[in-house]
């Protein structure tokens, strides 16, 4: 036997051991064979959880169990330096024995390198031959197994076989110009190995590959030379495939680098070419000093200049990528960019503010007078700022183009806007800055639009707006509109007080009853009742004709609309307190005559009653049958509503039970339904001495209806309306049709003042009526109307019952 010093790594081992012997080598004179090429049929497997490694392939083994540290530190200090690698399926458990797969190489332990931090061995290891478990024989504390080696048979080169070596050697070519990395360990490969060794060349392709563990599994388990090659040809072309689609991303993320790259380097350069020159500042100088060129232009308050000039100190110590860069940059840029102590002039002359009134409105008379009224007290004192006027009116009447021409004419900038519906207390009072996308609230917003801090600030539906579990806006609103209190507005965005005491608001509101107290009592009401016919055919002929001429591109000298066609525009179609209904039948006329004049149907239109009944159709308004034909039983009352006055005919009929009996029909609310039982008890007792009405009362059940059922109605002005038509019933006799009335009867036959006269009276005329009946109490408000009010008007006053009784039959109750 050689002496080991002579050859240190060739250990001499006498053949009859329990060995198998690799590649069938020739035993010597003696019997005996080299070690290392002499393999253990019993061995320790290392299990893999990554990839499978393949047979002639040299690799760094991480081992960081301590049962097999300590065999594989064993192994590689003696004669028998054999492990076996066997991929492990996955396992749910750690500490369970891991399942494995039935074929994995052995390998020699060539060398143990070092030891990891953490306790784990790293060897160098060189795998030698696949093997097939036989058996496991232990599996604690590492799993040792009976193995069954795999060799390869030296088979003639066919020609299929060389062919899918030329093949695999061209694909790898291919993958190597894609991916670079494994161009070095190909070429040491390609140096060592030709085409007459297939096995080893198709282990080789299959491990450069980034297949999944199972695929490379199936590689190594498949003993048949030629179909191992089919397999590692196809996961080599994906791999191809894989790489390519790398290598195209990788182009578009490089080519957008690049761009982003070669713009920052001449945004860069630009930017020190024109300090270099003096053009330009660095952008966060260049926006702190403009943020310093707005303050010398205003007049801030102490609070403000100081908040000012803290932002500014932090906006310089930003940097500008900075998330709060930009939160504090818009800070300073809603801080400077307010109307600080910027106002603009007022202008003093009533004469240019009453023909502007005028100018832009018909009627109205006793509201313009009101608001002349107010202005001049405001001239008197050199300051008209601070008032809160709130014109109350129906639809269509004028109340946002009354507040224009205010501001028009003293010379202030106007802003209208809606608070109908807000139910954001954030909406008055702005966001705190703590929130993402956080603004001032909409009077700062307004501000800042009007670049002036004495705007004339219009606030439209301010009957409308709402409430939610989001705050009550109409209690911010209290801060705003209060005088005393608006000068030092707080708003929570800008956490600076700001002076909203110059700003003249003028709100605008349907009715009053939805506005809360404590807001109202800050305003100074203006009513707007509405037109009565004169009144809108002016309105027609002098703005809304002439404009609907022009937006719909027409001369005046080819259509003429008449006065008859007006009236009846007014009186059959549009007979509401406004001119909104009106201006959109117009408009209908407008583009029904349009259309005519395309066709070439004459020079000239000319539009009449008759053609307005053509154009509109069906009339939406008719005179009342029982104004014909007198009615024993109905009665005319006049109501106010949200949308203005309106008349209400009040119906009254008896069906024979022999008893007596009473109800009332058509939405009527609390107060309405009291007020017929008074109705109904008084004119009882009135008439109890007439034995007719007696009999009548007492054998039929009587019905009062109020028409147009599907209208809630309530109110107790109605009260000698209904007593009206009960004793017209009682005593057969109709009510005069030109005769309409208002009036609260008592249980005793007094009749009540009521409210909204100028309403109810505007809808008498509107209805053509001659005769009203007020309460004496509501004498003042009757000889207050305007005289074009009372014109053609009888107003009749009262202070009982039996004088209603008197007028309307011409006797005595």
């Amino acid at each position: 036997m050689p002496d080991k010093t002579d050859q240190p790594e060739e250990i001499i081992v006498e053949k009859e051991e329990e060995v198998d012997v690799l590649d069938a080598p020739s035993p010597d004179e003696d019997g005996l064979v080299l070690a290392r090429k002499v393999l253990p049929v019993q061995i320790p497997l290392v299990p893999l959880t990554r990839r499978p490694l393949f047979p002639n392939m040299t690799v760094p083994l991480v081992v960081d169990r301590p049962a097999l540290r300590k065999v594989i530190a064993e192994r590689a200090e003696g004669h028998h330096r054999f492990v076996g690698l066997v991929l492990a399926r996955q396992q749910e458990r750690e500490d369970a024995v891991p399942e494995l797969y039935p074929v994995g190489v052995v390998v020699e332990i060539l060398k143990v390198t070092h030891t990891t931090p953490d306790g784990a061995i790293q060897a160098i290891v060189q795998a030698l031959a696949r093997f097939e478990i036989a058996t496991i024989l232990e599996t604690q504390p590492v799993i040792v197994a009976r193995v069954r080696y795999i060799k390869e048979t030296a088979l003639p080169l066919s020609e299929e076989v060389k062919a899918y070596a030329i093949s695999i050697i061209n694909s790898l070519k291919e993958l190597i110009q894609l991916n670079p990395l494994h161009k070095e360990e190909l070429s040491i490969f390609m140096s060592h190995s030709n085409l007459h060794e297939p096995g080893r060349l198709t282990d080789f392709a299959a491990a450069l590959t980034s297949s999944s563990p199972r695929e490379l599994q199936e590689i190594l388990e498949t003993v048949d030379i030629l179909e191992r090659q089919k397999k590692a040809l196809l996961l080599i072309k994906k791999e191809i495939e894989v790489s390519r689609l790398q290598v195209k991303i990788g182009k578009q993320i490089e080519e957008k680098l690049s761009k982003q790259q070669r713009e920052f380097f001449l945004r860069e350069q630009l930017k020190a070419i024109k300090k270099e020159l003096g053009l330009e500042k660095e952008g966060k100088e260049a926006e702190a000093e403009k943020f310093e060129q707005r303050m010398k232009k205003l007049d801030l308050p102490d609070e403000a200049r100081e908040r000012i000039d803290e932002e500014l100190e932090k906006l310089k110590l930003l940097e500008p990528a900075s998330p709060e860069f930009a939160v504090t940059h818009t800070y300073l840029d809603w801080l400077t960019i307010l109307p600080w102590g910027v106002f603009t002039k007022d202008n003093y002359n009533i004469k240019k503010a009453e023909r502007i009134l005028h100018r832009d409105h018909y009627g109205l008379d006793d509201v313009k007078e009101r608001i002349l009224e107010f202005l001049s007290v405001g001239i008197m004192k050199g300051n008209i700022s601070g008032s809160i006027l709130c014109f109350v009116g129906p639809p269509g009447v004028g109340k946002t183009s009354v507040g224009r021409s205010i501001a028009e004419s003293i010379g202030r900038n106007f802003y209208r806007f809606s608070i109908g519906g807000i139910r954001d207390e954030a909406e008055i009072k702005g966001h705190r800055r703590t929130y993402i996308g956080a603004l001032p609230g909409k009077f700062i917003q307004t501000m800042k639009v009007c670049k002036s801090a004495n705007p004339v600030i219009m606030l439209d539906e301010i009957d409308k707006i709402g409430a939610s579990y989001r705050g009550d806006p109409a209690s911010a609103l209290l801060e705003v509109l209060d005088p005393e209190q608006n000068r030092d507005f707080l708003d929570h965005y800008l956490d600076v007080r700001f002076d909203l005491s110059n700003v003249f608001f003028i709100c605008t509101a349907n009715q009053l009853d939805t506005i809360p107290r404590p807001l109202l009592d800050r305003m100074e009401v203006i009513k707007l009742p509405g037109y009565i016919m004169e009144e809108k055919l002016q309105i027609a002929r002098k703005y809304l004709i002439p404009k609907q001429l022009h937006e719909h591109g027409i001369d005046r000298s080819r259509l003429l609309v008449t006065s008859r066609a007006i009236r009846e525009i007014i009186d059959g179609y549009a007979r509401e307190p406004g001119v909104r209904g009106v201006e959109k039948h117009i408009k209908k006329i407008m583009r029904k005559s349009v259309r005519r004049m395309v066709e070439g149907e004459g020079a000239r239109i000319t539009i009449d009653r008759k053609e307005v009944r053509e154009i509109l159709g069906r009339r939406r308004f008719h005179d009342d049958g029982f104004r014909k034909k007198p009615i024993p039983g109905v009665a005319m009352g006049l109501a106010w509503t949200s949308m203005g006055g309106d008349t209400l005919h009040i119906e009254a009929t008896k069906v024979k039970t022999g008893r007596a009996a009473f109800k009332q029909t058509g939405q009527l609310g609390k107060v309405m339904v009291e007020s017929s039982e008074i109705a109904y008890t008084y004119v009882r007792s009135l008439l109890n001495d007439n034995d007719q009405a007696r009999q009548m009362f007492d054998n039929y059940a009587i019905h009062l209806h109020v028409p147009a059922g599907a209208t809630p109605k309530d109110g107790p002005s109605a009260g000698i309306t209904m007593a009206t038509a009960l004793y017209s019933l009682a005593v057969n006799k109709p009510v005069p049709t030109a005769l309409a009335m208002t009036g609260e009867l008592t249980l005793t036959g007094r009749i009540m003042p009521v409210g909204g006269i100028k309403e109810k009276t505007i809808a008498a005329k509107r209805a053509k009526i001659k005769t009203v009946v007020f309460p004496t109490e509501n004498r003042k408000d009757v000889e207050e109307l305007p005289e074009h009010v009372r014109k053609d008007l009888e107003p009749r006053y009262v202070e009982s019952f039996p004088e209603v009784v008197a007028l309307c039959f011409g006797t005595s109750a």
